[in-house]
């Protein structure tokens, strides 16, 4: 039988030996969020936790952007562990808006892209955002337009169109997601976009894109045609 000390000593080396990976660039995606957990919680072997969300969760961005309603549901997993995903989760999208307002967007697609993903990834009701874009195609501010239910958002025109006004934006992105994976542009999600499209080019201000962020895949309504 191992004893307490001699259980703390193996763990202990385990987690140097962890740690060592992560420095040479060789974890698994399991072992990533193994090596977050061993500083939310120091003192218990959490090989099989991080397997086990992983698993349910998909990968570990999708466990950092899961809700934390639906964390607390596992076993093992309390409120300060949360706590340090979501600050991680935090930390990682004021990265990419410090990136965003820097460069023009074009210039930073893929951060863009992985914006999105973390601003609407993995919520469970659809949220309905709109990124407001200076001359330079730089991000002026990104506002929550509305929160919905499972399968729907609100979006008013006229108020998109004012905000960006206000703002002096030049253009926008569109961003929501649908909490169901692999689900691409809806009819009425294509019919929204071409309207708020005329809408704004009435005042001359460009829909640069709108994205749309199902699961752990992003879809553009430009490279799918959807703008004029």
């Amino acid at each position: 039988m191992i004893k307490p000390d001699e259980l703390q000593s193996l763990q202990s080396g385990h987690r140097a030996r962890l740690r060592q990976k992560f420095l040479d660039g060789k974890l698994a995606d399991y072992e990533l969020l193994e090596l977050l957990l061993t500083y939310a919680i120091p003192r218990r072997d959490v090989r099989m936790l991080a397997r086990q969300l992983c698993k349910k969760y998909g990968s570990v961005i999708q466990v950092l952007e899961a809700p934390v309603e639906s964390l607390l549901e596992n076993d093992g997993i309390k409120e300060n562990t949360v706590a340090f995903f979501k600050l991680i989760h935090k930390l990682m999208s004021m990265d990419c808006e410090h990136v965003l307002t820097e460069k023009p967007i074009f210039h930073n697609y893929d951060t863009l892209c992985r914006y999105c993903k973390l601003v609407v990834g993995g919520k469970p009701i659809e949220e309905f955002h709109v990124l407001y874009l200076d001359p330079n195609l730089q991000l002026i501010e990104d506002e929550t337009h509305s929160v919905g239910t499972v399968n729907w958002s609100a979006v008013y025109v006229r108020e998109i169109v004012k905000r960006a006004l206000d703002l002096n934006a030049r253009s926008v992105v569109l961003l929501h997601n649908h909490p169901t994976p692999n689900m691409s542009f809806s009819q009425s999600d294509i019919d929204i976009t071409k309207e708020l499209e005329i809408a704004l080019s009435k005042v001359k201000i460009d829909m640069f894109d709108h994205m749309l962020v199902s699961g752990d895949v992003i879809y553009s309504a430009r490279n799918n045609n959807y703008l004029g």
